[in-house]
């Protein structure tokens, strides 16, 4: 009966118990637009217009869908605004963020000084293996980006994605496909991670960098991912890979400072940021 209460006080117009409503999937809001934008700053800048914004049209709300559904569709709208001026990730976007930090002492020694004094710098490969999700899931159309990560990531239904895009189901189921069939391909293409002739194998990698005294073989082979790659083919290893990312918060996770800054230095690479140093990362997490 409280919730209740608080839910019509919200409708209402009271803004202490609009919060108190938006307070129960921020956590969720902020790590769905951090894999959309991938910069802290502005995804605390998306969601402080998102809650703006939602509350300045609270009497709109007409209860055809969930109000977290109805705030994600807002919060989307506002990341297709700032993604719209930004070019679509390459698929070799890792690369050129690697290729960066080696060409560039000052850039992989902050990695390092990150590694070793900020709060949440443990280096994790599920955690890289969810960055490197991220990256690939950013090569996508911007629609196919939000219908994918919304479906396999945060389990919205295909009522509430077709709420969010304002598009059909056959639209909606169309974009997943498109999108899946996309992510498994280079991923496919690219993990060495799974595959032999995979191009891309910086998980382990980095491992070996932040993790010197563990054995590598040892750290990939504690994977279930790893474990069940000569097994399962690769819609079924793709599907494996959504049930790691689910698991993991991006902005709250154990390396989340780490994979941050790791995160700035490709979207430095790709263009995305125009100096490295410009902005540094914040120590404390969101």
């Amino acid at each position: 009966m409280e919730r209740e209460n608080i839910r019509k006080e919200a409708l209402n117009g009271n803004i202490n118990a609009f919060q108190a409503l938006f307070a129960e999937f921020q956590s969720q809001l902020k790590s769905y637009l951090y894999r959309l934008v991938t910069d802290r700053n502005d995804v605390d800048d998306l969601t402080h217009d998102t809650f703006i914004r939602a509350f300045d049209k609270i009497t709109t709300f007409n209860e055809a869908s969930s109000l977290k559904t109805w705030v994600f569709k807002i919060a989307t709208n506002l990341a297709y605004d700032h993604l719209r001026q930004l070019k679509r990730w390459p698929v070799d976007a890792q690369d050129q963020g690697a290729a960066l930090a080696i060409g560039n002492k000052e850039v992989s020694g902050s990695f390092r000084v990150v590694h070793q004094t900020f709060n949440a710098a443990a280096y994790d490969m599920k955690e890289h293996i969810d960055f490197c999700f991220t990256c690939i899931s950013k090569t996508l159309p911007i629609e196919n980006q939000v219908a994918l990560i919304l479906k396999d990531i945060y389990d919205f239904s295909l009522k509430e994605i077709m709420l969010i895009l304002d598009k059909s189901e056959g639209v909606i189921k169309h974009l997943l496909k498109d999108s899946r069939d996309t992510m498994t391909s280079i991923f496919d293409h690219r993990c060495a991670l799974v595959n032999k002739n995979g191009v891309c194998d910086q998980c382990s990698q980095l491992n070996g960098i932040f993790n010197p005294k563990q054995n590598q073989q040892e750290a990939r082979m504690k994977l279930e991912l790893v474990k069940q790659s000569k097994k399962f083919n690769r819609e079924e290893l793709y599907e494996l890979r959504t049930q790691l990312v689910k698991a993991i918060d991006p902005l709250r996770s154990s390396g989340a400072d780490l994979q941050d800054i790791i995160m700035r230095c490709t979207r430095t690479a790709v263009g995305d940021v125009d100096d490295f140093f410009a902005a540094p990362a914040s120590k404390a997490n969101v």
